[in-house]
């Protein structure tokens, strides 16, 4: 009985088959050759979009970097900047301290030399924000 349920499977399947396959042929809306031609037009479509899409990535992606290595530049240049004009400062204390009222002009500096800090700090954190908010601005577009 088991042989039957099984030999019923295939010929039922088989037959299922040839009819599923010629009602397709019959009711496709196109012939074999132009159907080919469309899928091969819309290949070659395909390929030109995702060719355009990845040079527009490279440009977008390089236009990022250079923008980063601009502000990390200015960056640099702005922290090296205030470094100098920190060492000049306490260089200028340094000078002009006499030993009498040495502790009150250390306190002082460092009062000064935080208060800078703390403003370059703001500053970097600034650039670096501008430089966020300008690379989600370019993502969006």
């Amino acid at each position: 009985m088991s042989q039957m349920n099984t030999k019923d499977f295939v010929i039922g399947t088989l037959i299922g088959s040839i009819v599923g396959a010629c009602s397709a042929l019959l009711l496709a809306p196109k012939a074999g050759k132009e159907l080919r031609e469309d899928l091969s037009e819309g290949a070659q479509s395909a390929k030109i979009k995702t060719s355009e899409f990845t040079n527009e990535a490279y440009e977008k992606g390089s236009e990022w970097a250079n923008r980063a290595k601009d502000k990390s530049s200015e960056l640099a240049k702005n922290v090296t900047d205030q470094s100098y004009q920190i060492y000049d400062r306490v260089k200028g204390v340094a000078g002009s301290a006499s030993n009498s009222n040495a502790e009150k002009t250390a306190d002082e500096l460092a009062n000064e030399l935080s208060e800078d800090l703390e403003s370059e700090e703001e500053r970097v954190n600034d650039d670096v924000r501008d430089l966020h908010a300008s690379a989600s601005e370019e993502s969006d577009k």
